[in-house]
């Protein structure tokens, strides 16, 4: 089958994959993404997993939506639109045959992404070897070498430690204490304060858990409301600076690794239509 010019596909469709996605359609390229069929992420405003749930999602007036087949994918490039396969092994690769491939499952770990799988192969953050496992790996840690592109090696090995935003790192992420399903108290955009309820675990047949704001600040993140977590699982994210704004476009981070895969597909060949 004739590779697809211009046609790259994403794994994954969370807030750093949607980033990616959107600098690659406003640069002329056409994407399709997959996902899993439960995606789980919290900075859900700017995800365009989310439209696995919601039928279609808008991100900076960028649209995508969920899709049942390939065929019907490429009707929706022609309009315009970022489809959304729910396609966690990758499957439909072999009948999409895109010109790049983009892994931005961010497991941290390779979940079968391998350098053969397209002519041209970007894998976000590590887990990824280069050349083997893509032809080109992007640093997702954040620091000075954020968004660089790396031909030969790894990405910085995963400090399980999140990158500092206003001062905060680790104390602005919430964690589930137990499993459960998600109640919501509060909505992604509001105001909390420290010690202020954000959302609750209720479990079947036991006591739940009531999760509260870690710190003062705006809810930017928060996973959606009846998902069944595990504990542990990151549920919640508080930015301290306190700008709601910041709640409903792309992070810094996401651009910055953004403009590395974009980097990457034009170094290595790529061009769009």
């Amino acid at each position: 089958m004739e590779t697809k010019r211009g046609v790259v596909l994403v794994r994954g469709a969370g807030d750093l994959a949607t980033g990616v996605i959107l600098r690659l359609v406003r640069s002329g390229f056409r994407v399709v993404a997959v996902e899993a069929e439960e995606p789980t992420a919290i900075r859900r405003t700017v995800a365009f997993s989310e439209a696995i749930y919601e039928g279609e999602v808008a991100v900076e007036a960028i649209v995508a939506r969920k899709t049942p087949s390939v065929s019907e994918a490429f009707e929706l490039l022609e309009a315009g639109i970022v489809p959304i396969l729910i396609d966690p092994q990758c499957i439909s690769l072999e009948e999409i045959h895109p010109m790049a491939l983009v892994d931005a499952i961010l497991a941290k770990r390779n979940l079968g992404t391998s350098s053969r799988m397209a002519s041209i192969v970007v894998a976000l953050g590590p887990g990824f070897e280069a050349p083997q496992d893509a032809h080109a790996v992007i640093e997702t840690n954040r620091g000075h070498y954020l968004g660089s592109v790396i031909r030969e090696g790894s990405a910085q090995p995963d400090t399980g430690v999140p990158g500092l935003i206003g001062g905060y790192g680790k104390d602005r992420v919430v964690h589930a204490p137990i499993a459960g399903n998600v109640m919501s108290i509060k909505g992604i955009g509001d105001s909390v304060s420290k010690g202020e309820p954000i959302l609750e675990i209720r479990q079947a047949e036991a006591e739940g858990a009531v999760v509260a704001a870690p710190l003062d600040g705006i809810l930017r993140g928060l996973i959606r409301p009846g998902i069944c977590v595990r504990a542990g699982l990151k549920i919640a994210d508080v930015d301290p600076r306190g700008e709601r704004a910041h709640c409903f476009t792309v992070s810094d981070k996401a651009r910055a690794v953004a403009g590395g895969v974009l980097e990457a597909i034009l170094a290595l060949g790529g061009r769009p239509d």
